[in-house]
């Protein structure tokens, strides 16, 4: 799939994107309820980075956590990005958040962020140089020691027990409430357009672009998420 037919698929279904996925919170919350442990430490005026950052759920998130960080909301797809702005004007906090639409060669690099977050992104890299260059534009835009928070879909898919975690995930997504129709395509993408890699091949590529070694913190059915410090300050 292109850039521009994913932004096309995207700018599809921005406006009923929420509620088509709204069965699946639970998990998203867990996540979220993770992160704020690992982000914690960041200072009280962070800049955070979000990248495809859709309609905004992590940012309305960790704005209602942390009232004095600002957000940077980058994403190809406008009609995303215009649904995470009238989220932050409902939320009260569209005064602390800037919106860029684009891909991220398109953002000024420059280490001026002090976190990020990229959930479900890099997975539609299926060159796996090009998706090391992607976490690497991200490292370039992270102070040193800045924290990226990334999440994938990830599974040995020559495994047989991925089979069974396909069949596990697609039954999640279909008792969440998921259309039959996107739960077909979203099975016909996995073998095509998304990169589902080992979670350890997806933390070499994280680490071959500029990280300390990537620690997973979450896992639930194919989605794994690790927190990653940029390279210059150690562990993360």
């Amino acid at each position: 799939m292109t850039e521009e037919e994913l932004k096309a698929l995207f700018d599809q279904q921005a406006a009923g994107y929420d509620k088509q996925w709204a069965g699946m919170a639970p998990i998203r919350n867990t996540l979220y309820f993770l992160l704020d442990s690992l982000f914690v430490g960041l200072p009280q005026d962070a800049r955070i980075l979000c990248v495809g950052a859709g309609t905004g759920a992590e940012i309305a998130h960790l704005a209602e956590r942390f009232p004095g960080w600002r957000f940077t909301a980058l994403d190809p797809s406008g009609a995303m990005l215009e649904v995470c702005r009238q989220r932050a004007r409902q939320g009260g906090f569209l005064d602390r958040c800037d919106f860029h639409q684009g891909y991220l060669e398109t953002l000024e690099a420059g280490q001026a962020y002090d976190g990020a977050t990229c959930f479900l992104v890099s997975q539609f890299f299926t060159d796996a140089q090009a998706r090391t260059g992607f976490f690497r534009q991200i490292a370039q835009r992270l102070k040193p020691g800045g924290l990226l928070a990334n999440a994938d879909l990830a599974a040995d898919t020559r495994s047989p027990a991925y089979e069974r975690l396909l069949h596990s995930w697609m039954t999640l997504m279909s008792s969440a409430g998921v259309d039959p129709q996107m739960l077909e395509r979203a099975r016909a993408v996995y073998a095509t357009d998304v990169a589902v890699l080992p979670a350890q091949q997806v933390a070499d590529i994280i680490q071959a672009a500029g990280f300390a070694a990537p620690v997973q913190f979450f896992q639930a059915g194919l989605m794994h998420a690790w927190i990653c410090q940029a390279d210059g300050a150690g562990e993360a």
